[in-house]
């Protein structure tokens, strides 16, 4: 299948995944959701049980974007840490080099103090002990000079080409400096969030607690009555495409050849390399969301749909910035299985689509993989779809 790329997204979704109507609808319904959380007035400045689950479902959002950014992160870190080794040894073996040539001038000049070489004239003439002794001499020195000339060379190229690598080094170095303090920062990040949100759930009492689970209930029977509904369109669309196609060839026209070809064709490959994908991420589920994780015992959300695709025999890039990029847009529509399903403007968050408006994705920290509604924030989450294969 043909691969589409685009920009890393700047806050603008895709076309087809969703209208201003839907939206409003989905935003209306989470609307509800929260008021019918019934949160009592505050009591000595405690906040409400409406306001912990916002600040709580902020902190998650915010702790899963920096936990991208910190496995964007950790990736330039090991790539430019593989550079720097290798620029460090190359500088190892050019060092060797130029000590041995530096070595070897040495020996020269050595060589030409002892035997007392110099520019032949005639008192070194009538000082050699005889004519033959002269042009010994002079052969001598005329070899070493030759030599050495070639020494100096090459010690000079070997000195130039060392210090330039050094530079490119020093430069790496710096470079790996910046990324590993990104890293540092986005961990940070990462940290402090899910500690707030530890903080304000250790707050609420059992009963705040039971509401806020009833709340979160309603709100996924709204998400699978959503996914049931994408459900019979998928099926409606599947329907239609499968009774044009029949008319098509039994009228015996061209859409005979092209109907078939392609369902045996590239469809027919993914859809292979899907089923693989999927049964890699459903054996996965119940295992803990961990950030920063890629398996084999816990996984966050880029993590698992990489090393999902990668049972496949698909590479994948290891964040969700890199893997919206990494295949061909398309529709939630037509949305097949395996497909990745992204979220929000900054596309921090992904999950396997597995059809019928259900994906498997890992959630949240404090979360396991599972099976959930692609609607379980709402329809206006969704920031597009991307075929990986």
């Amino acid at each position: 299948m043909a691969s589409h790329r685009k920009s890393r997204p700047s806050g603008a979704r895709a076309a087809g995944i969703r209208t201003p109507a839907l939206a409003t609808a989905a935003l209306t319904s989470m609307a509800l959701f929260s008021q019918s959380a019934e949160a009592a007035p505050a009591e000595d400045g405690k906040p409400s049980l409406e306001e912990v689950e916002k600040k709580v479902d902020a902190l998650y959002r915010q702790a899963e974007s920096a936990t991208e950014k910190y496995n964007a992160a950790k990736e330039r870190t090991g790539r430019q840490r593989k550079q720097v080794d290798t620029l460090l040894d190359d500088v190892a073996r050019r060092t060797e080099r130029l000590n041995k040539a530096r070595e070897e001038l040495g020996s020269f000049a050595a060589a030409q103090y002892r035997t007392g070489a110099s520019v032949p004239d005639t008192a070194t003439f009538l000082l050699a002990d005889s004519p033959q002794g002269y042009f010994d001499q002079d052969q001598l020195m005329s070899r070493l000079t030759s030599r050495q000339k070639g020494a100096v060379d090459d010690y000079v190229t070997q000195q130039s080409a060392t210090m330039k690598k050094r530079q490119e080094a020093a430069r790496s170095l710096e470079a790996l400096t910046g990324t590993q303090d990104d890293l540092k920062a986005a961990k940070t990040t990462v940290q402090t969030k899910l500690a707030s949100a530890r903080e304000l759930l250790s707050q609420l009492t059992a009963a705040e607690k039971a509401r806020l689970a009833a709340i979160e209930k309603r709100q996924q029977e709204e998400a699978a009555r959503k996914a049931a509904e994408l459900a019979k369109q998928q099926a409606a669309a599947a329907d239609r495409e499968a009774s044009s196609s029949a008319a098509s060839s039994a009228s015996g026209g061209s859409a005979s050849g092209s109907g078939s070809g392609s369902d045996s064709g590239p469809d027919s490959a993914y859809a292979t390399k899907a089923a693989k994908a999927i049964a890699f991420a459903r054996a996965q589920i119940g295992k803990p969301y961990v950030w920063g994780a890629t398996g084999p015992g816990s996984y966050d959300c880029s993590g698992l749909s990489q090393a999902a695709w990668k049972a496949a025999g698909v590479s994948l890039p290891r964040t969700t910035y890199d893997q919206v990029n990494a295949g061909t847009t398309v529709s939630l529509a037509d949305a097949l299985p395996g497909d990745l399903v992204f979220f929000y403007d900054d596309v921090s968050h992904v999950g396997i689509y597995i059809g019928n408006g259900m994906m498997i994705h890992a959630p949240k920290p404090g979360a396991y993989v599972r099976e959930e509604s692609i609607y379980y924030g709402g329809e206006s989450i969704i920031h597009s779809v991307v075929r990986p294969a």
